[in-house]
């Protein structure tokens, strides 16, 4: 490269571009951490891209209609942070970027939502943050349709490297945009050519354009470092009707020694090449120092914004109060009023009818009182919408053709799925929820994770959850999924028993503003274990008292979740008939009862009688029920899954594998002697 070319022929935009250049080699120098690279050979995109065309205001940065600005290549986290240090965010200190990758800082290695103003989203597990920006795209369109264009118009832009782009869920979330025509979504693609191990044809071929182009995106190649094309670019992209991929050829670490090199995608720390780098680009400035006219031009472009957005409360104070309310009620993410009392009605409803379901279907049901008056509800089901039950008959299907739509096809793209859910939430407005075979949650785990860590309120309807699903066999019977989504710290396992205990679920769910719900729900039919209605939520305690001891004293208490609790309340029946004081604790869901004072675990689970846990999965994490809260190893049993399924119809394999009334009852016989 020609640095001396490039900064003759734009020299405003060439400094503009080093400060991001410098600010990254200062800080990873500072931190002996990080990767250099991706920030300088990216810094005339990005520096473009605020200067004309993103609309933002530091000093609002959670303006509803802001643009969107997702780096996708998380690991070039200081392109981001000297971003928003640069047009004047408040929590972007200067300290803050001196204090990058240090304990307490906001500026951790990769962007982690939540730390820091500005950071749409946590990135670094390479593909999350394109898969997101699908998702922020599609509420983007979904609002408009509600609200209006006067109030919700904006973009979303995403820098997404090579490594995204070799990530599996990037076709998938591609695939999704490119048939769903979201043409307020533009990617730059940071085509270096370069990975950690070396230059990218070692491990792929695989021609990139063509490939979105395949997909249904329209497609621009330029060079990544010269300001005028890029500027056009964009403006040719925010023109297209359909998502835009803008392959931007770039060098990393652009100027310094490690340029072009797979070293050059690491942490440059030598001081020699530091100050050889800042020389070529003109930069006679210490370590963290910024001249104050190149600083006063990044902060006009956040005044500029400031503008844009006194502009839009304009507009946004002619929706009618009512449509205001309803605006800021969904971005807050406040369930409406009446959701408590629809709940209990329909608690109320199931309790008095009695009727045996599974409870997948109960889900559908409780799912058709709700998505009425929670219209910020977007449903969906990766290809197995009849199985999953997750389509009300209100919500009408999000296609190119009706953006009123609320209900999204997403094919057979589980990972896809889960994190285009999560960037749903994070842009606000929306809470969507989307369903798969329990199994499957292997394919969404990723993003899974992700909603956990960022303290956003996805919801996974995860159908199909024990051997119960029958003749599918063990490739679709999850056994040890509940283990794995229990280990998850921040995450709410929920295994409802009965169609009470879904709808109790489903509130929870949808009133959670910080953590992620995953509803584990029955193919077979299961009867209704709550037949007294009470208005209180017993699910939000975690685990309760269903049945105690009638005849004599305790002796047994039998603890279980989903289609077991049906099997303890039997197993109950025939100890209380031999005299065995037998009481059932429904455990809907474990993080709740492990969140409660220790009062109320002593009254559901007090000392002294023996436990047995019935559950078709794993033992795993059991013992904390069993053993510990007062429990001993000598007076404990568990009756459930050590091995894989079979395929065989679900009856069959509860009896072969164990899981039956009987079994149970014969195990507290053994426990008592």
């Amino acid at each position: 490269m020609d640095i001396q070319a490039l900064r003759t022929a734009h020299p405003e935009h060439w400094m503009r571009a080093a400060a991001i250049r410098t600010l990254t080699l200062d800080a990873v120098a500072a931190a002996n951490s990080g990767h250099s690279g991706m920030p300088m050979g990216m810094a005339d995109v990005a520096t473009v891209l605020f200067q004309n065309h993103l609309r933002f205001d530091p000093k609002a940065p959670n303006w509803a209609d802001r643009d969107r600005f997702i780096l996708s290549a998380g690991h070039g986290s200081m392109l981001l942070y000297s971003l928003l240090h640069l047009t004047g965010y408040e929590q972007a200190t200067l300290q803050q970027l001196k204090d990058f990758r240090q304990w307490g800082a906001r500026t951790a290695g990769h962007p982690e939502y939540g730390h820091m103003e500005g950071i749409e989203t946590t990135t670094g597990p390479l593909g999350q943050g394109i898969a997101n920006s699908v998702g922020f795209a599609i509420a983007e369109e979904i609002l408009r349709a509600r609200f209006g264009k006067n109030v919700i118009n904006h973009h979303t832009y995403v820098i997404a490297g090579d490594g995204c782009l070799m990530e599996g869920v990037s076709q998938e979330a591609i695939g999704l945009a490119g048939m769903q025509k979201l043409g307020n979504l533009i990617c730059f693609f940071d085509n270096n050519n370069i990975t950690i191990d070396g230059t990218v044809d070692m491990a792929d071929i695989t021609d990139q354009s063509a490939r979105f182009e395949a997909s249904g995106w329209h497609v621009l190649e330029i060079d990544g470092h010269d300001p005028v094309a890029i500027d056009e670019a964009i403006v040719a992209a925010k023109n297209d009707p359909r998502p835009s991929m803008i392959s931007c050829k770039t060098h990393i670490a652009l100027g310094h020694a490690a340029q072009d090199t797979s070293k050059g995608h690491g942490a440059l720390t030598d001081a020699d090449q530091m100050a050889a780098a800042k020389a070529a680009y003109g930069w006679n400035y210490g370590p963290f120092e910024i001249p104050a006219d190149v600083k006063s031009q990044w902060e006009a472009m956040g005044t500029r914004g400031g503008e844009a957005r006194a502009e839009w409360n304009a507009q946004f104070a002619k929706l009618s109060k009512a449509k205001q309310d309803e605006f800021n009620r969904a971005f807050a993410l406040e369930a409406p009023k009446k959701l408590s009392a629809t709940i209990k009605a329909f608690k109320k409803q199931a309790s008095e009818a009695g009727k045996k379901a599974a409870t997948r279907s109960s889900s559908e049901s409780v799912l058709e009182v709700i998505n009425p008056i929670m219209q910020e509800t977007v449903g969906g089901s990766a290809d197995l919408t009849g199985s999953n039950n997750t389509k009300t008959a209100d919500m009408g299907v999000f296609t190119p053709d009706n953006r009123d739509g609320r209900y999204i096809h997403y094919g057979i793209r589980e990972h896809g799925m889960a994190a285009a859910m999560n960037g749903m939430v994070l842009h606000g407005g929306i809470r969507p929820y989307g369903g798969t075979f329990m199994c499957f949650t292997d394919y969404a785990r990723g993003a899974m994770r992700l909603s956990a860590l960022m303290n956003v309120p996805t919801v996974y309807v995860m159908t199909h959850d024990s051997i119960g699903l029958g003749e599918d066999g063990p490739t679709h019977q999850p056994v040890e999924h509940l283990a794995m989504l229990r280990a998850t710290p921040n995450t709410n396992t929920f295994r409802p028993a009965d169609s009470v205990e879904v709808a109790e679920a489903w509130e929870l769910a949808l009133t959670s503003k910080t953590t992620p719900s995953v509803l584990c729900l029955s193919r077979q039919g299961l009867p209704v274990v709550r037949t007294d209605h009470k208005t209180k939520n017993m699910t939000a305690q975690g685990a309760y008292v269903l049945a105690d001891a009638e005849n004599g004293k305790r002796q047994a208490i039998l603890m279980a979740t989903g289609s077991e609790v049906a099997v303890a309340m039997a197993a109950r029946d025939i100890l209380e008939a031999e005299g065995i004081g037998t009481r059932v604790v429904s455990m809907p869901c474990w993080e709740l009862f492990e969140a409660q004072d220790e009062s109320i675990r002593k009254r559901v689970l007090p000392g002294g009688p023996v436990r047995v846990a019935i559950e078709a999965g794993v033992r795993l994490g059991w013992d904390k029920w069993l053993l510990g809260e007062r429990g001993r190893e000598a007076k404990a049993g568990f009756i459930g899954m050590d091995s894989f399924g079979a395929s065989a119809p679900a009856p069959e394999l509860f009896e072969k594998f164990g899981i039956t009334a009987e079994a149970t009852a014969q195990k507290v016989r053994d426990l008592l002697g």
